[in-house]
C-alpha cells in the first residue's frame, strides 16, 4: 500500500486508498501536471514480479484506453515506476450501484429502466471495439453525484479477434452466465446476462440464485429456471419481466442478439410499459434445461476455485470455510458426510455417489434418484404430446388463415405496430414519434421485400432507395439525437433486414440535432435572472445558500455543473445563492487589556484596529477605556474596532504644550469623514493622539487644527485620514508650554 504523500512520475500524488481488488489497489490522486484529481489503480506487490499478471494489467489498460464513452470510465495513463505498475483513470465521485440498491432496499422500475439503458450504452461501445466486460455486476458500476452511470474495472476484458472469446475466466459467481459457469467461451452475450441479473437485483433488491458455496450458485445458473421478478414485487411491468427473462436465458442464442436491441426494448418499456412486444428467439437444442453432469461440475470446480481465491476480500467466512471443507471431502470420495438440505445437498447428488444404505436391502440414494428422474421423464413425455398437439392445431389454424386470405375471405393486409425502433441512437429525447406502418395499397400474397435502413439519409435519398424497392416513405416529426445530423432520418418504423409486403409505407423521423448543449454561465446574476436563463433553455433549478463577503446578497455564487459543461433538457442545475455578508457581535472590551481585546475581537471575526492612549484616573493603566463600536452591535465580519487604553492617573503640575497649524485641502478632496493624527517621539515611544474633525467637504480647508501634545515635547507630526484611509501629506507642528 502507498502512504498519502508519495508521488509517482513527480507527477501523481497519492492522497488516499479508495477501494482495492484482487490484484490491485486504488488511490485518489492529484495530477499536478493537468491540475485535476484522478483515480490510480497500482498492481499489487505480490503480482509485480509475476509476468504473467503484468502483462494482463498492461492488456487492461490498453483496452480501456481505446473505449471513450459517456457511460465508461476513462483510462488516462498506464506507465512503471520504480517497480510499481499502475494505470490512471478518471476518478468518478459517487457510489456504487450495489451500495445504491443497499441503500434504497430496490429501485423503481423507471429508475431501474433507465439506469439499465446507460449501462447497455456503455457495454454497447466496448462490444463494438471487440472488448467483452466479462464481469457486469453493481459493484463494477458506479454512479455519479451528477447522475451519471459508468461501468468500471474491465479488469479480464480482452480485445477479441472475432466475436467469440475463449477463456476460463468466471466474474462474481451471483452475475456469471452458465457458459461461463461451465468454463466454456464468453462473448458478447455473457454480458447481456450479466446485466439481465443486475437488473434483476435492482428491480428485487435481491439476485436470483444463491447459495452455501460458489460452486452451487454456479450449478443453479446452469440448472435451475430463472424466477420471475414480479413473484417478488408484483407491479413491475410485464414488458421489464420479459426483457430480464430474454437476458438470462440459459442459452446465448435465445438471448439478445446484441445490446443494441436490448437499448431498444429498453426504451420502449418506458412507452408501454404493459405491452408484451418482447420477441423470445427459438434458440437451438443447447437452449434447453438439461441435466449438469459430473463433469461439467468438475469443471466448474476447476474454474471457481482459484477465481474466488483472487477475489476473496468479497467472501464471507462461513463461505471460505464450507468451500475448505467442500474441497477436503471430494479429495476422499469414500468419506461419510452428514446429509444436509437445499444448495450442498443438492451438489453432493450432481458431484458424488452416495452410499449405498446398509439395512433393510434399501435402494442406494443414487438409484432412488434415478427412478426419480425417470418418473419426471414419463411426465415429461405426456407434456410434450400435449403440447404436439396443440402445436399441431395451431399449424392447421394458420394454414386455414392464408388459404382463407387467398382467397378473399378474410380482410386486406393488417396494420403493422413497430415502436420506437431506435436503431442505436445512445441519446434519444422527447416522446417517440413513430406509431405505425401503414400500407399504401394492398399487395399480392406472398409478394414480399426486404426493407433497406434509410438511418442517415436524407427524405430524397430515403424516398428514391424505398421505391427502387417498391415502397413507399412518409415523414413522421422530429426527435434530438446525438449521431445523426439534423435533417437527415434518425428512425425508421420497420427496422431494417425485416420483410414486408410492397407498396408498405415506411415512416421517418428526421434528427433536430443533438440534444445536448453547453450551460451558460450565471455566476454573479441574480438568482431570478439565473431561474429565468437555465429554466427557459428546459434545464431544472435546484438553490442553496451561503454566506459571502465577497458576493451581493442575493447574486449567484457558484453552480454546479459548471459553465460550458454538456447537458440535455431535463437536467438539473444547483446554484450557489449568497447570503450576504454574515454578521459578527461585537465584545465588550472594557477594562480588557490590549492583548485580551484583541484575542476577543479575533474570536468574533473581528480585527484590532487603532490603539489611543489617555489619562483616566477611573480606569487602571494599560487596560481599555473605551471602543469605537458599541458592546453588542452587529458589524460586518473582518470590521476593525478602534480602542483607548489608560495611562493611569494624569500628573499633577505639569504643563500643558499647546499648537497649531493649517492644513490644506488634499488633491481630488471633495468631501469624507476627515480625522487627523498628531505622533510625537516620546523617549523610546510614539505617542499619537487622533482628533476627530467629522464630515468636511471642501469648502472646510484652510483647516486650522489647534493641537496639545506632551508635557516637555516641542514638535510633532500631523497625519491626515480620509474615511479611514491616511494620506501621503504630513504637517509638521510646533507646541508651546502654557502654564496651568
Amino acid at each position: 500500500m502507498l502512504k498519502p504523500g508519495v508521488v509517482i512520475l513527480e507527477r501523481y500524488e497519492i492522497i488516499e486508498q479508495i477501494g482495492s481488488g484482487g490484484m490491485s489497489f486504488v488511490y485518489k490522486a492529484k495530477d499536478h501536471k493537468l491540475n485535476r484529481y484522478v483515480a490510480v489503480k497500482v498492481l499489487k506487490s505480490e503480482f509485480s514480479e509475476n509476468k504473467g499478471f503484468v502483462s494482463k494489467f498492461r492488456v487492461e489498460a490498453q483496452a480501456a484506453a481505446g473505449l471513450a464513452h459517456p457511460n465508461i470510465v476513462n483510462v488516462y495513463d498506464v506507465g512503471e515506476d520504480k517497480g510499481l505498475h499502475f494505470i490512471v483513470m478518471e476518478l468518478v465521485e459517487g457510489i456504487t450501484l450495489k451500495d445504491y440498491i443497499e441503500k434504497k432496499a430496490r429501485l423503481s422500475v423507471k429508475e431501474a429502466v433507465s439506469i439499465a439503458i446507460q449501462v447497455s450504452m456503455g457495454i454497447e461501445a466496448a462490444h463494438k471495439n471487440n472488448i467483452v466486460h466479462r464481469d457486469i455486476k453493481p459493484q463494477n458500476i458506479i454512479i455519479s453525484r451528477e447522475g451519471k452511470v459508468k461501468v468500471t474495472d474491465f479488469g479480464i476484458a480482452r480485445a477479441a479477434s472475432s466475436n467469440t472469446i475463449t477463456s476460463n475466466v468466471m466474474g462474481s459467481v451471483h452475475y456469471t452466465s452458465p457458459e461461463q459457469a461451465r468454463g466454456g467461451y464468453s462473448d458478447a452475450k455473457s454480458d447481456i446476462y450479466s446485466l439481465g441479473i443486475t437488473m434483476f437485483e435492482m428491480l428485487t433488491g435481491r439476485v436470483p440464485f444463491n447459495g452455501e458455496t460458489t460452486v452451487s450458485v454456479a450449478i443453479k445458473h446452469i440448472q435451475d429456471e430463472m424466477p420471475s421478478p414480479r413473484d417478488f414485487v408484483p407491479e413491475i411491468p410485464v414488458s421489464v419481466e420479459h426483457i430480464i427473462f430474454k437476458c438470462t436465458q440459459k442459452s446465448p442464442d435465445r438471448r439478445y442478439e446484441n445490446v443494441s436491441l436490448l437499448i431498444a426494448d429498453l426504451k420502449e418499456s418506458l412507452i408501454n410499459p404493459e405491452v408484451d412486444f418482447v420477441q423470445m428467439n427459438n434458440g437451438i437444442e443447447d437452449a434447453a434445461t438439461k441435466m449438469i453432469q459430473e463433469d461439467e461440475i468438475r469443471q466448474i470446480r476447476k474454474n471457481t476455485r482459484p477465481v474466488m481465491t483472487e477475489a476473496k476480500e468479497f467472501r464471507e467466512p462461513e463461505e471460505e470455510a464450507d468451500e475448505k471443507e467442500f474441497w477436503e471431502e471430494e479429495r476422499t470420495p469414500k468419506r461419510k458426510r452428514e446429509e444436509a438440505s437445499g444448495d450442498r445437498e443438492r451438489e453432493k447428488n450432481y458431484v458424488r455417489r452416495n452410499e449405498y444404505y446398509t439395512q433393510n436391502n434399501k435402494k442406494s440414494r443414487e438409484e432412488e434418484y434415478e427412478d426419480e428422474l425417470d418418473e419426471e421423464d414419463v411426465k415429461m413425455d405426456k407434456i410434450i404430446a400435449i403440447l404436439g398437439i396443440v402445436a399441431a392445431v395451431i399449424l392447421c389454424l394458420v394454414v386455414l388463415f392464408f388459404v382463407g386470405k387467398a382467397l378473399g375471405v378474410f380482410g386486406g393486409k393488417t396494420v403493422e405496430d413497430d415502436t420506437n425502433i431506435l436503431n442505436g441512437n445512445p441519446t434519444i429525447t422527447g416522446e417517440a414519434v413513430i406509431t405505425e406502418t401503414a400500407a399504401t395499397e394492398s399487395a399480392e400474397d406472398g409478394d414480399m421485400v426486404e426493407v433497406p435502413s434509410i438511418i442517415g439519409m436524407t427524405e430524397s435519398e430515403a424516398k428514391e432507395l424505398l421505391n427502387e424497392k417498391g415502397l413507399g416513405y412518409a415523414q413522421n416529426g422530429t426527435i434530438a439525437s446525438d449521431t445523426v445530423e439534423e435533417g437527415k432520418i434518425a428512425q425508421q418504423s420497420v427496422e431494417a433486414g425485416q420483410k414486408v409486403e410492397k407498396n408498405t409505407r415506411i415512416l421517418g423521423v428526421l434528427s433536430s440535432g443533438s440534444s445536448s448543449f453547453e450551460v451558460s454561465n450565471v455566476v454573479g446574476k441574480t438568482l431570478e435572472e439565473a431561474k429565468k436563463i437555465l429554466e427557459d433553455a428546459g434545464l431544472v433549478v435546484k438553490t442553496t445558500e451561503e454566506f459571502s463577503s465577497e458576493v451581493e446578497k442575493g447574486k449567484v455564487i457558484s453552480m454546479s455543473p459548471r459553465e460550458t459543461t454538456p447537458v440535455v433538457k431535463g437536467d438539473t442545475i444547483t446554484l450557489v445563492v449568497s447570503k450576504g455578508s454574515e454578521n459578527a457581535k461585537v465584545p465588550n472590551l472594557y477594562k480588557l487589556s490590549e492583548s485580551a481585546a484583541k484575542i476577543a475581537l479575533e474570536s468574533e471575526g473581528l480585527t484590532l484596529g487603532l490603539v489611543e492612549e489617555t489619562y483616566s484616573n477611573d480606569v487602571a493603566e494599560g487596560l481599555v477605556i473605551s471602543q469605537s463600536f458599541e458592546a453588542g452591535s452587529e458589524v460586518a465580519p473582518g470590521k476593525s474596532v478602534n480602542i483607548v487604553v489608560s495611562k493611569g492617573s494624569e500628573p499633577e503640575a505639569i504643563k500643558t504644550y499647546e499648537g497649531s497649524v493649517k492644513i490644506q485641502k488634499p488633491d481630488g478632496f471633495t468631501t469624507g469623514e476627515v480625522k487627523f493624527v498628531l505622533s510625537q517621539q516620546v523617549g523610546d515611544q510614539v505617542i499619537s493622539k487622533t482628533y476627530d474633525a467629522g464630515l468636511l467637504d471642501e469648502t472646510s480647508f484652510p483647516y486650522k487644527l489647534d493641537v496639545t501634545g506632551e508635557s516637555g515635547v516641542t514638535t510633532g507630526t500631523v497625519t491626515v485620514y480620509v474615511d479611514e484611509r491616511a494620506l501621503s501629506e504630513k504637517y509638521t507642528v510646533t507646541l508651546s508650554a502654557v502654564s496651568n
